[in-house]
């Protein structure tokens, strides 16, 4: 694990955090929650966490959003099962978990952010697992007004032209798994007319965002590049 501190935040710039409870469906869900101090841009984007979890560096991704001045949450998906603390095989316990659930917690943080007076529009970002999930919601909740998914999994390839949201996917080169699914999304939201762009960065794996991962992983140079050129999605559409 690096210590290096959060290459996301925008230098200057005064936030928030906070740890809060969020109403979901019969559960409180936990969340960490950032905006700036002062007052954002009046848009809110929910954060969807890796297969690890609302681990520290989810948590910098909230802080970075913040400081670029969104308000940002990130629920912990594993609420219902005692937290991310609580789980020993974490990865296991989300896989196993299903997808309507996910997602029904996830609408149940959209709804939160909607009934905040100061937030008019909603965006949503996820990584890996979360990647995944993020295009999962953006395709079943048309409230959503940009999506920006990281080396996420296809949602099944039918439910595409539900999709409203102006979307950019984030690949890595080196991402094989993930880049084998790149030609067939992109053709379906090409045919269904959604705003949508990709990038692929230049010798990048999976989870290279990450900069709490080994060196060998996150990859400095692509995690700023693809953190800026989502920073410009959402400027261009949720602001």
């Amino acid at each position: 694990m690096t210590t290096q501190k959060n290459p996301n935040l925008v230098q200057g710039k005064e936030i928030e955090g906070s740890d809060i409870e969020i109403q979901g469906d019969g559960v409180k869900l936990m969340a960490y929650q950032a905006k700036p101090k002062g007052g954002g841009s009046g848009a809110g984007i929910i954060v969807i966490h890796e297969n690890r979890g609302l681990v520290p560096y989810t948590r910098d991704v909230v802080d970075g959003l913040a400081s670029s001045g969104y308000t940002a949450v990130a629920p912990d998906l594993l609420s219902r099962d005692g937290g991310t603390a609580s789980i020993e095989d974490i990865p296991a316990a989300l896989q196993g978990i299903s997808r309507e659930r996910h997602l029904g917690d996830v609408k149940s943080v959209a709804a939160y952010l909607k009934g905040q007076a100061d937030i008019t529009r909603i965006g949503i970002i996820g990584f890996c697992f979360g990647g995944g999930i993020t295009w999962h919601f953006a395709a079943t909740n048309p409230d959503v007004a940009a999506a920006v998914p990281f080396y996420g999994g296809n949602p099944p390839l039918e439910t595409v032209p539900n999709i409203k949201a102006p979307v950019f996917a984030v690949y890595g080169e080196l991402d094989e798994r993930i880049n084998a699914g790149i030609p067939a999304i992109t053709e379906a939201v090409k045919a269904a007319g959604t705003t949508f762009d990709t990038k692929t960065y230049a010798g990048a794996g999976h989870a290279f965002h990450n900069h709490t991962n080994p060196p060998d992983r996150y990859n400095a140079k692509a995690a700023s590049d693809a953190w800026a050129d989502a920073l410009a999605w959402f400027d261009k559409y949720l602001r």
